[in-house]
């Protein structure tokens, strides 16, 4: 297998600073509708890397489920291993690969938790199959196969049977990584890419070009 020679040459565009939103929340806004309306698959799928306490690293795919000035939010098991992890370091960054349209965004800035209100209004409209699995899941915790899994959700299934307004179990959560920089990447001939970055400044945003 020749990965050496397993190459694209990046040409669908380019990006200029006067392309360039006053914020970043702004141009990320812009980007992902025009990712969703590419066809992107899943365009709020994320990269999301954590620090583990004895400093390891991981990554792992998450779903963003919102974003404002205030930054990015997801919701995730927070005894999980990303949320023991956040617990520890709240520093996290974020990458989103919209390969299809040679683009990324990278973002990196602090993790805070969401109140409990925000996470119950959210977990209220997820889908009872996903609402059950989060009952059913003690997220990257060592099970004896995929039969106990099993036994978890159905034991679930039965306990809230008739139950319309499934409660958020307590150890499921959520966060808002505000962020401090974000880069946006556009890929170009020659792996001459675009590379301007946001970086927080105060209350306001700079902007400069890194080198690819």
């Amino acid at each position: 297998m020749d990965l050496a020679a397993a190459r694209e040459e990046y040409s669908r565009g380019g990006l200029s600073e006067s392309d360039l939103a006053p914020d970043p929340v702004g141009m990320f806004e812009r980007w992902y509708v025009e990712a969703r309306d590419a066809g992107v698959r899943e365009p709020n799928a994320m990269v999301v890397a954590t620090t583990d306490p004895d400093g390891a690293p991981s990554a792992r795919f998450v779903l963003l489920k919102g974003f404002d000035e205030r930054g990015f939010v997801f919701y995730t098991n927070q005894a999980s291993r990303k949320g023991q992890a956040l617990a520890a370091e709240p520093r996290i960054a974020l990458l989103f690969p919209w390969h299809d349209l040679e683009r990324q965004v990278r973002v990196e800035g602090v993790a805070e938790s969401l109140s409990r209100a925000e996470v119950e209004a959210y977990f209220a409209v997820r889908p009872r199959g996903s609402q059950l699995g989060a009952w059913a899941s003690h997220q990257s915790r060592p099970v004896a196969g995929r039969e106990e899994l099993e036994q978890a959700y159905a034991d679930v299934e039965r306990r809230f049977a008739g139950v319309d307004r499934l409660p958020v179990p307590e150890e499921w959560g959520g966060y808002r990584v505000v962020p401090a920089t974000v880069e946006f990447w556009q890929g170009r001939i020659g792996r001459m890419h675009d590379r301007l970055v946001y970086t927080r400044a105060g209350d306001t945003w700079a902007t400069c070009r890194l080198a690819p």
